[in-house]
């Protein structure tokens, strides 16, 4: 994997994160996460599958819980998804996020 996708894939994650975070119930589906990423406020250039691999490896570090049929996931964010979104926590494969004013 090329050091750009690399940092795309971070990138991914933390949209994912932060996105469910500011969600009221912090969850959404697979469909929304992924036109959220594609989005002109986050500009990352995801598929649905990218999206939905995504969600498998945060949901095998416990910062998501998945529940749902594969063509219809929905994701949860956990406590230790919440700490990354807002920064307060950091892992090596997510990006870490800029502060926020």
């Amino acid at each position: 994997m090329s050091d750009y996708q690399e940092t795309l894939r971070r990138h991914r994650r933390l949209a994912i994160l932060r996105f469910l975070e500011a969600s009221p119930t912090f969850t959404s589906n697979v469909s929304i996460l992924t036109d959220v990423l594609n989005s002109d406020a986050i500009g990352i250039n995801t598929s649905r599958d990218q999206t939905t691999t995504e969600l498998g490896w945060l949901e095998e570090m416990g910062f998501v819980t998945l529940m749902g049929q594969p063509d219809f996931r929905v994701a949860t964010s956990t406590a230790r998804g919440v700490d990354i979104a807002l920064g307060r926590a950091t892992h090596p494969d997510i990006q870490r996020p800029s502060p926020r004013r």
